[in-house]
């Protein structure tokens, strides 16, 4: 027990001991008084404000508690003795205690595996037993950090706890036990805990907290006091009970608690102590209700040096109400209260209706049992206002008072607002708020509070002027009632504050002592004691629900979700009117009565005596009111605590105490106890114990088979069977919804043994635990282990415990879900069966829902998967779908929410919950994350998602889910992966549905939209109807790339009616919209031809060009005057301020696509536009000398000279390099928008305005096309390099012309590989996609599009090649994926057994594999970094090698084996393994190829291999001979990585490796002989490629050319040292030089601008080089 303090001076001394660290908000306590020794805390940061964790804060005199205080001081000076050992000798001489003599009891191991030794006090103890004080302190709060009281060590042990790394140890163990690894005893002693036997269980108490057990932070020694840190949970089950009962939903759930709170109580009894006060109100719920047993402030184990005697006890003598701190104002405020401070509100009432007990309080005890606190401003303790302060209160007169009998906020709001309100609310009620609002409880207290708490809950800005200042205002400016300190505490009418003056009375007081008294005696006068029940019918009575409530206008707002749990509420007390007051009440200045007349009355109560109360009271009033007495006996709870054993059943115990202990701990120590457990708890044995199997209904007979031998089992010691007796009192109470005993019923049971009949109501199962642990003799009541142990607790109650009970612990998140996925992977979610892993779910889905880190959030999504697994479709719904709903609606960058949209959980979701329900819930969700506000990386997985549902979902209900969606979000920030899955969706439902779906209603937008910008609408409207045109018009962009130009001409072109000159005609829309109607106009030029455009274009922008002409810029131009050139933006690029700017978007580029002589016949005002061009633009057509060549190469020999400076102004390098072109970038969220799509920047939606939104808008035509087109030397006077070496001296070298046709980013880290397709019209990159996992991209040459993509990969993609014989495609990425190369569907998978895999691993290899990619992208060179460097597990593939002819591939292993697989069967083959080679570089497959693979006969058919060679990243090859899988030779080919293998002949081997040399060897000779060696690379070679004689070599940015024509012996000599020119640099003529580097197999382009500075960007190259470029030379020679 405590010494209770005032809440001032409890405030006072917590502000003392730890200066400003902590803000109190309320104080906890049991009594009706404002007086406590426990306040609920939180932490203050530098600001003054509070965080949202709250703690107890416990307040424990050490004169009352000698076993606590001597612990505390004994280990603040052990801790001492460490650190100053000199004083070691003189310390204990001190103490009384020789250290060295401890024993063992008194040392003990902590986890970390260090010994400390803890003294046992040699005070008086009121506890006796097998362990020691010490050791039963230490055992209960082994997190306790105890010390002296300070500031810092607050700061330590709060950020400890919010850090989960308290217990962070205990997880990571049972997680390592879990996978089979070595875990330290950690995790096996915190399952013994649990129950869980094992053979090496011990009976000595370890060091690890009990997750039922409330943790104790700190053990803070301050003057007089220890202090008690422990978390505060949100809720009691005192709150649950009082106000949400439906939070525990079934039979179910109340009896998972109660094995809670068994578990916890076996391990309290086990070390031979008692709780000794279970209630409701110690037992703390989690926001997810899990138990904790509230210890450290309950005098149960603590060693109370309070001595009373049963016979004092039994009758409850009042004491005196006062603050127990010396000097305290407030100790006379209550002098005149008799009120005991235990609440027993059947003795209380009778005292009130008698008169002996004030009115006040009796108020005091009704507010008590509601649940209202003293201090809390949330839930403060509510008096009625009694008077209106105009006039001083006389019975005599009926002016001045209160009607009691309407509440103050119907007397406030009037009676017709109060039925306006409850005729007209979607819910009918009256009152919207509390009967006292936090608002109106600062406001009353406003004088007295900090200003920090008055800013935080009255208004943000402290003006004191606006606060009532007399009692009389006050009144009438609050709808609400009044508080206790108005009737007894004169200090709150004093202000601290200045500028707020002190709280005025009224006149007919004349000091605030005189109108506390005054106000006092209105309360407990007659005229308020005979309206007073009014009042509380109101407040806390029947009028509070029903009709009553409806006729009181006392309606109250229902909560909106009853299910939940909550800590405050109004409590209904009594469901029939309350009696009227009979007897009168002395007023409060007669003084106090004796302790005599008290004591008479609680005597005749406990027998039942209410007759003779008072001789002139009538029959029927005293019926009545014992009639209300008994209805309402449930608020006066009895649990074990109250017991109070006398005479015959105190001794009944036929041993002490003592000895049943030791006879206790005896039995359980009994080596035979082991029989049948395992030597070592590992994972089989606990999905042993967590099998449910085929558990059928509990039985009856069986359970009552157990009582009865639970019965015969050991007696329990008194306190210990007072914990038991408690338990079972909760356990009916949860199932009946009211206690099971109160003071009458306790009494009789204990006097007679008759039951109450609240038992018979009770399910039969239920009853029987309940009589057995309530059985009047306490030695036939069974112990915490034996209920634990009986069949009414299901096998599903252990299982859930056993799986849940780890992720209570005090540990990090990460940690959490880390343990929860491996345990449900290895089972134990199926094991526990459907029911138990519906009720885990909630514990698990709340850890999820949180934002985690990349390696939590593929826990995260393990733990979903198998969920997902485990449940039923209804449960999948109902709990797995809305967190899910949450996931996707988190914003910003979710790497789970990226992991959901991209993986196959959500066809699993599909397949469980059916197609509507997905539709319904996840659908819109998907869509959401293609606003602009969403992550580029979501969005990108959004789209795919999107993409690959269409098909499963069919033409109609895509159009209506999928398309009007994502229609309606237009010009409200859709990405553009928005407008991609349109282009996509139209692309897989093919030509019919674009033209007959999707172009009527773009053309509906557009025209809608054009409506809206003719008329007079607000801003806002108008730049939502640009933005809606611009998304439509990218849209039909890129539908229009998928139609053939007949349809194009039809639907978008003929009859007049171009959408596109249509908007280039409104002379209303934005400059914004026109650039993106021109550019988009020209890329449909450019689609349906020069011949289509004259004819059916020009004429239709005939009306535009005159306008355009006859402009007034236009003729000044003509007129010579001067005019300002337009604006250019930083970057360079045009950005068109007005609509004369149309004239250089569409001139240039027609004169281009059309010739200037054709455009000049179609626009006959030709030449006023050319003048204005050059006015203003500087623009003039040249000429280039030819014009015998197509269109096509008349576009590159005829150039756009836009001379601002000396950049071309749409320079493709420029637009390639700030993002803009036909592609975005894969981490920009976008996977190859349509190659005539013009882009825009999403991101900056919000801060531009349309026109500079897409002022970054490529102009399809108006950039130099790029491309390679070898020549003769003499026909370019640019940079040369030397193509051929090793040759003969008059052999003129080539030279090669560098331009690029086509360049976009297709990947956002490193391309691995490049595959071309047998037609040379499709092309394959692999590389990193988003969220860092392996890509594949087809992209079509014809339209340099990514028309497809498979994101199937797990990892990053190292290697891809087509099937030509099938049409599919296989990509590597430590598995082999064949899916179909137009679908995306997976078809077959292919990997090699591991039995050393796990998940963690690869896990951990994925985060490493995320920063290789990241690096790779930054790093100069990737021939230094990512595959090349990374050691490869043996089971995984590292290449891939087709072997056409049989169709059969040929891969390459991590140990440098070879394994065939027939794509065709989709099976595995043999597999032959390669001798391991004596280097110290992994022997990985790194190059295969067989002789005639490269090598093309005259029919084209490939030759029928005789042997298959492999390189190694070693640098040794391997010939294998293809036949008989026999290793023919093996040799050290080169010094670094072997990079590729190729065989031109039979007898010929090719080789590259990142040693800088490219080698031939000549098969028929020795193996070992000097080949010949190609040198002069000054970087390894990334790859090569043979056309007949020559070889194309890549070494960093040079290309070779060698000739094998020449004998190894002649050339060896000639050809040792070539040196290739380096393809950068200035041309003469200084204009800007775009070159191309390639660096294993990731493209880097290069502009060299005037001021000679360099500018890189990470690129892709359409054309593969070298594949290609051999076959221009073969053309050219």
């Amino acid at each position: 027990m405590a010494e209770p303090m005032c809440l001032d001076c409890l405030r006072r001394r917590i502000q003392s001991d730890f200066s400003d660290r902590l803000v109190v908000c309320h104080a906890l306590s049991n009594s009706a008084f404002p007086l406590s020794s426990t306040a609920v805390v939180q932490m203050s940061n530098s600001n003054g404000e509070a965080s949202p964790s709250q703690f107890l804060l416990s307040y424990l005199p050490t004169h009352l508690h000698l076993c606590f205080s001597n612990y505390v001081a004994e280990y603040i000076h052990n801790i001492k003795e460490v650190e100053a050992p000199d004083d070691h000798d003189r310390d204990n001489n001190k103490l009384g205690v020789d250290q060295a003599e401890a024993s063992p009891a008194d040392t003990w191991v902590s986890s970390d595996g260090g010994s400390k030794t803890l003294l046992q006090s040699g005070s008086p103890c009121a506890h006796s037993g097998k362990y020691s004080c010490t050791r039963i302190i230490t055992a209960l709060s082994p997190l306790a950090h105890v010390t002296a009281c300070s500031g810092s060590v607050l700061d330590e042990l709060v950020s400890n706890f919010l850090s989960g790394s308290l217990e962070d140890h205990i997880l990571c163990s049972l997680s390592l036990l879990i996978e089979g690894k070595a875990s330290g005893r950690d995790s096996v002693n915190f399952l013994a805990l649990l129950g869980i036997p094992s053979f090496e269980e011990t009976d000595f108490p370890g060091s690890l907290r009990h997750p039922n057990i409330a943790p104790v932070l700190g053990m803070l020694k301050s003057p007089g006091y220890v202090n008690v840190h422990v978390p505060k949970a949100p809720f009691t089950l005192e709150n649950i009970l009082h106000y949400s009962p439906n939070v525990l939903k079934s039979e179910w759930h109340i009896n998972f608690l109660i094995y809670q709170l068994l578990s916890a109580l076996a391990h309290i009894h086990g070390l031979g102590v008692a709780h000794g006060n279970i209630c409701p109100s110690t037992v703390m719920l989690t926001e997810s209700c899990w138990a904790w047993l509230r210890i450290c402030d309950e005098p149960g184990w603590l060693g109370s040096s309070s001595n009373s005697t049963d016979e004092e006890s039994a009758i409850a003598t009042p004491t005196k109400v006062e603050c127990h701190v010396e000097g305290c104002p407030s100790q006379g405020l209550y002098a005149d209260l008799k009120l005991s401070p235990s609440i027993d509100w059947h003795r209380d009432f009778n005292q009130w209706w008698r008169g002996e007990m004030s009115n006040f309080e009796y108020l005091l005890v009704l507010n008590r049992l509601a649940g209202r606190r003293w201090g809390d401003h949330t839930f403060h303790t509510v008096m009625p206002w009694v008077i209106d302060f105009s006039t001083k209160p006389n019975e005599n007169y009926d002016t001045g008072w209160r009607d009691l009998s309407k509440s103050k906020w119907r007397l406030a709001k009037g009676d017709e607002q109060l039925d306006f309100t409850y005729s007209t609310s979607e819910i009918p009620h009256h009152v919207s708020d509390e009967c006292l609002s936090e608002l109106a409880v600062c406001s009353y207290k406003a004088r007295r509070l900090p200003l920090a708490v008055l800013r935080m809950a009255v208004r943000s800005v402290y003006e004191p002027n606006e606060y009532p200042s007399t009692m009389q205002r006050l009144y009438q400016w609050t709808p609400d009632e009044c508080i206790p300190e108005f009737y007894c505490d004169p200090l709150i009418f004093r202000s601290l504050h200045a500028g707020m003056t002190d709280l005025a009375v009224p006149s007919w007081a004349g000091s605030a002592e005189e109108f506390i008294r005054l106000h006092r005696d209105a309360l407990e006068s007659d005229r308020v004691s005979r309206h007073l029940h009014h009042w509380i019918d109101i407040t806390f009575g029947y009028k509070m629900s029903g009709q009553a409530a409806v006729v009181a206008k006392n309606v109250m707002l229902p909560s909106s979700e009853p299910t939940m749990p909550r800590s405050v509420g109004r409590r209904q007390l009594f469901t029939r009117p309350h009696p009227i007051r009979h007897g009168s009440t002395r007023k409060a200045s007669d003084g106090i009565g004796t302790n005599e007349s008290a004591i008479h009355q609680r005597t005749m109560n406990e027998v039942g005596g209410e007759t003779l109360l008072f001789e002139t009271a009538s029959l029927q009033d005293l019926e009545e009111a014992f009639a209300f007495s008994e209805h309402a006996r449930h608020l006066s709870p009895f649990y074990g605590n109250h017991l109070e054993y006398k005479g015959k059943d105190a001794s009944s115990s036929e041993q002490p105490p003592v000895e049943n202990f030791e006879r206790q701990t005896h039995q359980q120590s009994d080596p035979g106890k082991h029989s049948g457990f395992p030597f070592s708890i590992d994972t089989n044995y606990l999905l042993e114990y967590i099998d449910v199997g085929d558990e059928g209904s509990m039985g009856y007979q069986e359970l009552l088979l157990w009582r009865q031998k639970s019965s015969c089992s050991m007696s329990l010691s008194t306190d210990i069977a007072k914990d038991i007796f408690s338990v079972g009192c909760i356990l009916a109470e949860l199932h009946l919804g009211k206690p099971l005993f109160d003071s009458i019923s306790m009494a009789l049971y204990l006097e007679s043994g008759v039951l109450p009949r609240l038992i018979l109501e009770l399910p039969p199962h239920t009853r029987v635990l309940v009589q057995a642990c309530i059985e009047k003799d306490r030695t036939r009541r069974p112990s915490a282990k034996c209920l634990l142990e009986s069949p009414y607790f299901s096998a599903t109650i252990k299982a859930c415990y056993l799986f849940l009970a780890p992720l209570q612990l005090l540990a990090k998140r990460g940690s959490r879900l880390q343990y929860a996925a491996t345990f449900g992977m290895k089972g134990a979610l199926k094991a526990m069966g459907t029911f138990a892993a519906e009720m885990c779910a909630p514990y698990c889905l709340s850890l999820v829902v949180a934002l985690l880190s990349d390696i939590e959030a593929e826990w995260a999504y393990t733990l979903l998967k198998e969920l997902i697994k485990c449940l039923k479709p209804k449960s999948v719904k109902a709990m797995i779908l809305p967190t899910i709903q949450k996931i996707l609606q988190t914003t910003g960058y979710s790497h789970l929410k990226v992991s959901l949209l991209q993986n196959s959980l959500m066809r699993e979701i599909w397949a469980q919950v059916g197609r509507q329900t997905y539709l319904d819930m996840i659908h819109p969700l998907v869509i959401s994350n293609l606003l602009a506000a969403a992550h580029k990386g979501s969005a990108a997985a959004a789209a795919v998602l999107l993409i690959g549902s269409s098909e499963e979902l069919g033409v109609p209900v895509t159009i209506h889910q999928t398309i009007l969606p994502l229609i309606h979000c237009f010009g409200k920030g859709l990405c553009s992966d928005g407008v991609d899955v349109l282009v996509r969706i139209g692309s897989l439902l093919g030509e019919t549905f674009i033209v007959r779906q999707m172009i009527p209603l773009l053309k509906h937008v557009v025209h809608s939209c054009i409506g809206v910008s003719k008329m007079k609408k607000p801003e806002p409207v108008q730049s939502w109807s640009a933005l809606a045109i611009i998304d439509s018009l990218m849209t039909i962009s890129g539908l229009v790339a998928l139609l053939p130009k007949e349809v194009v001409l039809k639907e978008l072109v003929e009859g007049q009616s171009c959408l596109h000159v249509l908007i280039l005609m409104q002379s209303s829309l934005e400059t914004g919209v026109l650039q993106v109607a021109a550019t988009t106009l020209m890329s449909i030029c450019q689609q349906i031809g020069p011949e289509l455009t004259a004819l059916h274009i020009l004429p239709q922008l005939k009306e535009l060009f005159d306008e355009l002409a006859f402009s007034q810029d236009t003729l000044s131009s003509s007129l010579g005057r001067s005019v300002k050139v337009s604006k250019q933006k930083n970057d360079g690029e045009a950005q068109i301020e007005s609509r004369m700017d149309l004239v250089l978007l569409l001139y240039p580029s027609f004169a281009s696509l059309l010739g200037i002589e054709k455009l000049r016949q179609c626009c006959a005002t030709w030449l006023l536009l050319e003048q204005y061009l050059l006015r203003y633009h500087n623009w003039k057509w040249e000429y280039t000398g030819e014009s015998s060549r197509s269109v096509y190469e008349s576009m590159i020999s005829k150039r756009l000279t836009l001379s601002k400076g000396s950049t071309p102004e749409y320079h493709p390098a420029k637009l390639l390099l700030n993002g803009v072109g036909w592609s975005i970038p894969q981490s920009q969220g976008s996977r190859g928008v349509k190659s005539s799509m013009p882009q825009r920047r999403t991101s900056e939606v919000v801060q531009q305005s349309p026109v500079d939104m897409h002022a970054e808008t490529s102009n399809f035509v108006k950039f130099e096309p790029w491309f390679w087109f070898p020549s003769a030397a003499a026909s370019w006077d640019g940079l040369d390099f030397l193509g051929r070496v090793g040759g003969l001296k008059d052999e003129q070298p080539w030279k090669i012309r560098a331009s690029v046709i086509y360049s976009v980013r297709a990947h956002q880290g490193a391309i691995r590989s490049l595959a071309v397709s047998q037609d040379e019209c499709v092309v394959f990159t692999a590389g990193t996609g988003p969220g860092f996992k392996g890509t594949v991209q087809r992209w079509e040459l014809t339209r340099v599009n990514s028309i497809s993509s498979y994101y199937g990969h797990e990892e990053v993609v190292n290697d891809v090649c087509v099937l030509p014989s099938t049409g599919r495609v296989a990509s590597c990425d430590g598995t082999i994926h064949v899916w179909n190369s137009r679908t995306g569907k997976l078809i077959h998978l292919f990997a090699e057994s591991s039995s050393d895999s796990t998940l963690s691993a690869s896990l951990l290899s994925s985060a490493s594999k995320i920063n290789s990619e990241q690096t790779n992208m930054l790093n100069s060179s990737t021939l230094s970094g990512g595959l090349l460097t990374n050691a490869f597990d043996g089971s995984l593939y590292t290449f891939m090698h087709q072997m056409e002819f049989v169709d059969t591939l040929v891969v390459g292993t991590g140990n440098g084996s070879l394994r065939f697989i027939d794509v065709a069967c989709g099976q595995k083959l043999h597999l032959w393994r390669g001798e391991s080679v004596e280097s110290g570089f992994p022997s990985l497959v790194s190059a295969i190829c067989s002789c005639g693979s490269d090598k093309m006969q005259m029919d084209g058919a490939s030759a029928s291999p005789s042997w298959i060679a492999t390189g190694l990243g070693s640098g040794h090859c391997k010939l294998f001979d293809s036949r008989s899988g026999n290793i023919i030779a093996s040799w050290k080919a080169h010094d670094g990585y072997v990079t590729k293998l190729a065989a031109p002949e039979d007898h010929l081997l090719v080789s590259s490796s990142l040693d800088r040399t490219l080698r031939i060897w000549d098969l028929r000779r020795n193996y070992t002989s000097q080949p010949t060696i190609f040198r002069g690379h000054n970087d390894g070679i990334s790859s090569f490629s043979v056309w007949g004689q020559d070889v194309i070599s890549i070494s960093r940015n040079k290309i070779g050319l060698s000739s094998l024509s020449k004998s190894s012996d002649e050339v060896r000599g000639k050809s040792s040292h070539y040196t290739p020119k380096p393809v950068h640099g200035r041309s003469r003529d200084k204009k800007p030089i775009c070159v191309v580097q390639y660096q294993y197999i990731t493209l880097f382009a290069i502009i060299c601008r005037r001021n000679g500075r360099w500018i890189l960007k990470n690129l892709l190259l359409i054309v593969n080089l070298i594949e290609i470029l051999p076959k221009y030379l073969h053309h050219m020679k």
